[in-house]
C-alpha cells in the first residue's frame, strides 16, 4: 500500500467518516494525525485540537514531516451554507487552500479531498459520472466545486498528486450525530418518534455504506489517482423505497408527514461508478445488510442510542 510507511494528516478524523479512515490507516501501519476540534476516539493515535483556519492550528496538524493529506473537515449542511454563505465559503474553500498551500511549500505529495455529487446540480435523471458539468445549485455545492478546482489547480501547476472522492450519501454505524436522512430515521426509530420528508419522496439517492466509502477514500490515496472520482453504491433508491427498508429493518412504522421541498434540492441521484470499478472499487454492503448494522448501532426503541464515534461527517470547524 502506498501509505502503509507513511504520515497522513486527516482532517476532521474524529468525525463520522474520518474516524473509520484513521483506523483503517493505523491498521494498515500508517502515521496517523489527527486534526479536528475534539480528540480522536482513538486514543494512540496523534491529536491536533482545534479550528485548523486558525494559522497555529494548522502549523501544529502540519508541524511533523507528511506523507499525503486526507481532507474531509468541511461544513456539509447544505441549509447552513444558504444561511451562512461567507461561513460555509470560509470552512470549506479559504481552508482547503490553506492546507494546499502548505502542502506546496512542505513538499507533501499526495492530497485527497472528500467533495460531493452536489457539485454537478441537477441533471434531472441522467447518470452522473466524472465528466458531467459543474453546476451547483447552492453554496454548498459551490464551494466543493471550488475546493475541486483549487486541488486541480495545484495539481497541475506543483506536481502534487491531488483527487477529489465525490461521495454520495453515506451511512453507517459511527454516524449517531449526524443530520442525514438515515441517521434521522434511526434516531426516530428508536425514540418512537418521525420524521419530515421533503416533497414527495419519490426522489432518487444513492446510499453508500461505511466501509465501502473508507474503500474508495483508501483507494484515491493508493493509486495515485488525480481528479475526480464518484464513490457510490451504483444504486439509487428513493426515499419513500428507503423509508420501507428501514421499517423492515427496525420494525417500526414511523409517521412520516411530507412537507415543501427545499431549494436547490435535486429530484434524483444516479450515479456512475465505472472509474472507481477500474481502479478496483467494489462495494460491498446491500443498503438492507447496511441498515440493518446502523440499526444495532443506535440501539432499539426505548434504549438510549450507543455512543458514536464521532459526529456528523466533516462538521468538525465551527
Amino acid at each position: 500500500m502506498a501509505t502503509s510507511n507513511g504520515h497522513v494528516l486527516v482532517t476532521g478524523g474524529a468525525g463520522f467518516i474520518g474516524a473509520a479512515v484513521t483506523r483503517r490507516l493505523a491498521e494498515r501501519g500508517a502515521e496517523v494525525t489527527v486534526a479536528d476540534t475534539r480528540s480522536s476516539p482513538d486514543p494512540d493515535l496523534r491529536s491536533v485540537i482545534g479550528d485548523l483556519r486558525r494559522p497555529e492550528i494548522l502549523d501544529r496538524a502540519m508541524a511533523r514531516p507528511l506523507t499525503a493529506v486526507v481532507h474531509l473537515a468541511a461544513e456539509t449542511s447544505v441549509l447552513a451554507s444558504v444561511s451562512r454563505p461567507v461561513e460555509v465559503h470560509e470552512t470549506n474553500v479559504s481552508l482547503t487552500l490553506s492546507l494546499l498551500e502548505r502542502c506546496r511549500v512542505d513538499g507533501v505529495g499526495r492530497f485527497v479531498l472528500a467533495s460531493t455529487n452536489a457539485v454537478v446540480g441537477d441533471v434531472g435523471d441522467a447518470l452522473i459520472d466524472e465528466e458531467s458539468p459543474l453546476r451547483p445549485l447552492t453554496p454548498y455545492g459551490a464551494t466543493k466545486a471550488a475546493a475541486e478546482m483549487l486541488v486541480s489547480a495545484y495539481s497541475a501547476s506543483y506536481g502534487i498528486v491531488g483527487s477529489a472522492v465525490r461521495l454520495t450519501n453515506v451511512y453507517g454505524p459511527g454516524m449517531q450525530q449526524k443530520d442525514s436522512l438515515v441517521a434521522r430515521l434511526m434516531r426516530a426509530c428508536s425514540a418512537q418518534g418521525s420524521v419530515s420528508i421533503y416533497g414527495d419522496g419519490n426522489q432518487l439517492r444513492d446510499y453508500l455504506y461505511i466501509d465501502d466509502a473508507v474503500q474508495g477514500i483508501l483507494l484515491a490515496l493508493d493509486t495515485s489517482l488525480v481528479g475526480p472520482l464518484t464513490l457510490g453504491s451504483g444504486t439509487s433508491t428513493s426515499v419513500n423505497d428507503l423509508h420501507h427498508l428501514v421499517r423492515d429493518v427496525t420494525g417500526v412504522d414511523l409517521a412520516l408527514p411530507h412537507v415543501a421541498a427545499r431549494p436547490g434540492e435535486m429530484p434524483a441521484v444516479r450515479v456512475s461508478i465505472d472509474r472507481a470499478r477500474r481502479l478496483g472499487f467494489q462495494p460491498q454492503t446491500s443498503l438492507r445488510r447496511g441498515l440493518h448494522a446502523t440499526w444495532e448501532a443506535f440501539g432499539r426503541p426505548g434504549q438510549a442510542p450507543r455512543a458514536g464515534e464521532g459526529g456528523p461527517h466533516g462538521v468538525p470547524l465551527r
